[in-house]
């Protein structure tokens, strides 16, 4: 992973403070008997790392609750309560109520308010130092039982510990939000989280269309993010399973502070990390980090190949639809096949080094291997593509693809993606060696496959 050490220009971050008074609560919870004014602010313990309060961002009649980083003096801000609703005099109060929700108000009006079901005998709010503003109940047994939490309302900004994914028991989705630009914190037309498809599936979202696609996780990393590997700034897992889905990151190194913002005017989802001697934040990873990151830029059934050009071709077995636009770089309406697939005689020709197709169209089996995988898509005249569901070791389960292959990447390193065994007719798998007790048949021509088809 290559760290970039460049410091930030104004148009890419712009420095801000927010506009608050000292702090002259010195505590990191709020209960029934208290409130929150503007001027007033809390501090998360033991660290002292965070600080929730009121503020502006300029306009002194757009009055925000929010959380940022305590002694970082510039993008500080990781969480807005009211991002969309500001308030436009210092009259705000935030209390807890008696049903143990938070409640920002002025002029006996409710501008926002949580939203816990759960009753708490003994209510309070804590401000942690992961950054997460929490309601427990103090007389619960367990205290990392939180009847609400900001980490499952994020903002622009994913910060250490937080998710985006899936909470399936309450089928509640986890997204990071863009602002509409760096002093407006209204939500934007940019997000970024999980789509619970059979092979759950990474992107950024502009409005309901999808803008980049990081691709499903494989055992290793997302499928379209090669650089995302073991590192010195933070350790990343992926969880998926019957109760929740979700991708989180915390940090190697705690005395490091980086961040996760999807940017609404870049088109962006930057992380940075703060550098204390030159008190800057460093671009770390961007993403996307380059044309073929955008969604589909090359169309159905081809892949795009970042160092090449032109840097979008067919699949092998596939021809531009139309040969005219594809010509004049248009590639949009993708490719077809050559010949038609008539099932009974189809095989499949293995491509290396890519990132995935999309998997809205997919079945997943992770009890059975590769070569039990191959037979069951072969057996399946609408199956597309097929490889593994987990590339980690040997590799196991099985992904099928149906349809349209969408968004693929073709990396120059072949051990930066996966391979994706695709389904052709007999006429496109060249000069074969047949197996019959293998049923696997080795083809020569430029390149060397393994192919199988049915009789």
């Amino acid at each position: 992973m290559k760290f970039i050490l460049v410091t930030l220009t104004s148009l890419l971050l712009i420095p801000f403070i927010p506009s608050v008074v000292s702090t002259v609560q010195d505590t990191s919870s709020i209960s029934q008997s208290q409130s929150l004014s503007y001027g007033n602010t809390i501090v998360s313990r033991p660290l002292g790392t965070f600080e929730l309060g009121f503020f502006n961002l300029g306009n002194p009649n757009k009055i925000y609750l929010g959380i940022w980083y305590k002694n970082i003096p510039i993008q500080n801000v990781v969480w807005i309560a009211n991002g969309a609703n500001p308030i436009n005099e210092s009259s705000a109060i935030l209390k807890l109520n008696s049903s143990g929700n938070l409640v920002i108000s002025h002029n006996n009006i409710d501008v926002w308010y949580t939203s816990s079901a759960n009753d708490a005998q003994n209510p309070v709010a804590v401000l942690l130092d992961s950054g997460n503003l929490v309601i427990r109940d103090q007389s619960a047994a367990n205290t990392e039982e939180y009847l609400w939490q900001s980490f499952d309302y994020p903002s622009n900004t994913m910060v250490a510990g937080m998710k985006i994914g899936w909470d399936i028991k309450r089928n509640f989705s986890i997204r990071i939000v863009s602002w509409k630009s760096y002093d407006d914190p209204t939500p934007g037309d940019l997000s970024w989280g999980i789509k619970l498809y059979p092979y759950p599936d990474t992107y950024i979202m502009k409005g309901t269309k999808k803008f980049c696609r990081t691709g499903p996780w494989n055992g290793l990393r997302f499928s379209g993010r090669p650089n995302l590997r073991p590192n010195k700034v933070y350790n990343y897992e992926f969880v998926s399973n019957k109760e929740e889905v979700y991708y989180t990151w915390t940090l190697v190194n705690t005395s490091l502070t980086t961040i996760v913002v999807l940017n609404q005017t870049s088109e962006e989802r930057p992380r940075y990390v703060w550098l204390e001697d030159t008190k800057s934040w460093s671009p770390y990873l961007t993403i996307p980090a380059e044309l073929c990151d955008h969604y589909g830029v090359c169309g159905a059934n081809a892949y795009c190949a970042p160092s090449a050009s032109p840097m979008c071709e067919c699949l092998k077995g596939f021809e531009p639809k139309s040969r005219e636009n594809w010509s004049t770089t248009d590639w949009s309406q993708g490719c077809v096949l050559k010949h038609a697939l008539n099932c009974k005689n189809d095989g499949f020709v293995p491509v290396e080094g890519l990132k995935v197709p999309d998997t809205e169209h997919t079945s997943v089996d992770q009890s059975i291997d590769l070569a039990q995988c191959r037979s069951k898509c072969l057996n399946d005249c609408s199956c597309m593509a097929y490889t593994n569901y987990n590339i980690s070791g040997s590799g196991s389960g099985c992904v099928m693809w149906f349809g349209d292959l969408i968004d693929i990447i073709q990396y120059s390193n072949a051990t930066y993606g996966q391979a994706l065994y695709i389904r052709l007719p007999k006429s496109e798998l060249g000069n074969c060696f047949v197996n019959f007790s293998s049923y696997t048949f080795s083809c020569f021509s430029n390149h060397s496959f393994s192919l199988v088809f049915r009789n």
